[in-house]
């Protein structure tokens, strides 16, 4: 079957390292099964891989693709948790069990016409959602998810500031957190991204860094050392940050005695649980919110969508047909 496989990596010329290549199809074993995939979604983390970050060389090469719909050996139509770990080994959160991976880190991802996960991992796609819909939740939006409900414990009526609205993570941040009644602050340097933050759910949308006319009890940060000193600035006193993501650097100055003069908390939070999962689904067909999607392409057309996302072109996710 036809594959995007990283072969190898480099921080300059990422996509010079993926190759569409054919590969033998997947045999289950005990306690896995085969998924035909219908449609998958590029992340971040794909680039991450064949840039060299987090990934080690020698687990190359890999199919890459975190984030996968379609159906399972029965016909049943699934969406594929996309965290493979033992949940007893986390104490009850398979994202704390420290032999945890992601989709397409020690097994083969989603870009490819079928996939084998462990049968656990997957989780019956509701009917209202399509595939390509379902296919953008795994990665970034159960990441939100996470953030937002499980860590940050947002009600309605809280204040949220979402920094770098481009990004996948924060996009289904506005959404969701909107949805859920609270008040949406969010940012970006791009004119073009404020405005889709706008459309997709936030109350104000700012440049990066501008002050904003209130304090906020929650800011969900995935930029890292670009945007840290605004998103302390920004938050209220006994105020929670959220950290999943670190893109512009992983070490800003820290700021310690305003965080502990204030009494803010830093919270870190990696990927969702399946529990969490099934609850994304029900809060998505409760009250009717739905990713936005950039485009969709064929698994032949998948350097030209990485590319795009590197260069900021897309405003949603961008789906594969594999």
């Amino acid at each position: 079957m036809l594959a995007a496989v990283a072969v190898h990596q480099d921080p300059a010329d990422p996509i010079g390292g993926l190759e569409l290549r054919e590969v033998p199809a997947p045999v289950a074993p005990p306690g896995w099964t085969v998924v035909r995939v219908v449609a998958a979604a590029l992340n971040h983390h794909d680039i991450w891989t064949l840039r060299g970050v987090g990934h080690p060389a020698d687990r190359l090469p890999m199919v890459l693709g975190c984030d996968a719909a379609g159906y399972d050996e029965d016909g049943n139509e699934v969406v594929v948790h996309p965290v493979i770990g033992d949940p007893q080994a986390g104490g009850g959160d398979e994202t704390l069990d420290p032999g945890r991976a992601l989709l397409s880190e020690r097994h083969d991802g989603a870009f490819a016409e079928l996939l084998c996960v462990p049968r656990r991992n997957l989780i019956p796609k509701p009917a209202a959602l399509s595939f390509a819909e379902a296919a953008c939740l795994p990665v970034a939006w159960l990441t939100a998810y996470r953030m937002l409900f499980t860590q940050a414990q947002v009600r309605p009526g809280d204040q949220v500031l979402v920094q770098g609205a481009g990004g996948g993570v924060a996009s289904a941040a506005i959404a969701l957190a909107r949805a859920a009644g609270a008040r949406v602050y969010a940012t970006s340097r791009s004119k073009t991204k404020l405005d889709a933050a706008l459309e997709m759910g936030a109350h104000v949308a700012v440049p990066t860094g501008e002050r904003l006319p209130e304090k906020v009890d929650v800011v969900v940060e995935t930029v890292g050392e670009a945007t840290w000193a605004h998103s302390l600035r920004s938050l209220r006193a006994g105020g929670t940050v959220v950290v999943a993501g670190a893109t512009s650097g992983a070490n800003p100055p820290a700021d310690l005695n305003r965080v502990f003069y204030l009494q803010q908390r830093v919270l870190g939070s990696t990927g969702g649980t399946r529990q969490e999962f099934v609850s994304l689904l029900r809060f998505m067909e409760s009250t009717g919110v739905r990713p936005r999607i950039d485009r969709e392409i064929p698994l032949t057309g998948i350097h030209e969508g990485f590319r795009a996302m590197i260069d900021g072109e897309v405003t949603g996710k961008v789906i594969v047909r594999p």
